[in-house]
């Protein structure tokens, strides 16, 4: 009998929470960027974004079509510093980022962008993200090249003027320099802890916007990360 109150309780407390929870995670629907490469065969490309906790970045990047790898990792800091335990100190300039390789004829830079302000996170909160925070959780956008420079600063600049969102992007545009694998136990977390409970609050409602919202985009069956070969 106790077994069954408490679950009936739980139960409860979920349904009175779950307008607020979907409320939270609802996505921000936007305008395409307007400056973009047009999807054409050439070499895989690569980027390393950062919005929050990269679990649920990771997990979002692994079902979107023309995406071949993300790993989870941190940028914007060194390599003696890369760990989790000391990152998450939020003093060693790095962000919980994701670096994803992907195909330019399948998918292009631009529309990971799309997809990453809409359904991946919330580029209006400063240095925390949900329930995170400290400057490691940041938004940022980190630039292998001028061309994604270009597109992610007119970008940020076509959102902000639209007034897509209730307030100003925060997201920051950085060259990249060094990005550092995180340990092997975060790598595809999302995929194997469906049921961790901040995966179910805040990461898998990502995972189904991005499938309502990006119908076209999204890749049912995830590209897995092989651990120890990235």
């Amino acid at each position: 009998m106790k077994k069954l109150f408490f679950a009936t309780l739980l139960g409860l407390i979920f349904a009175a929470w779950q307008p607020l929870l979907n409320a939270a995670e609802a996505p921000t629907i936007i305008a395409a960027p307007t400056l973009d490469n047009p999807k054409a065969a050439s070499p895989l490309q690569t980027t390393v974004l950062a919005g929050g906790c990269f679990w649920g970045i990771q997990g979002v990047f692994e079902h979107v079509k023309g995406v071949r790898k993300v790993v989870a990792g941190y940028a914007g800091g060194d390599k003696a510093s890369a760990n989790y335990k000391t990152v998450s100190t939020g003093t060693t300039g790095h962000a919980e980022s994701v670096q994803i390789t992907f195909d330019p004829s399948q998918v292009s830079y631009g529309e990971l962008l799309h997809i990453f302000f809409s359904v991946a996170h919330d580029p209006t909160q400063l240095n925390r993200q949900g329930p995170d925070s400290g400057t490691q959780y940041r938004s940022a956008v980190f630039y292998a090249d001028e061309t994604q420079r270009n597109i992610a600063q007119a970008y940020i600049a076509q959102l902000n003027k639209s007034g897509a969102f209730h307030r100003d992007i925060v997201t920051r545009v950085d060259a990249y320099k060094t990005f550092y694998a995180a340990e092997d136990y975060h790598q595809d977390f999302l995929i194997h802890n469906l049921n961790y409970p901040y995966i179910v609050f805040n990461d898998l409602p990502k995972i189904e916007n991005l499938k309502r919202v990006f119908p076209n985009h999204y890749l049912v069956q995830p590209v897995m990360l092989s651990i120890g070969k990235n």
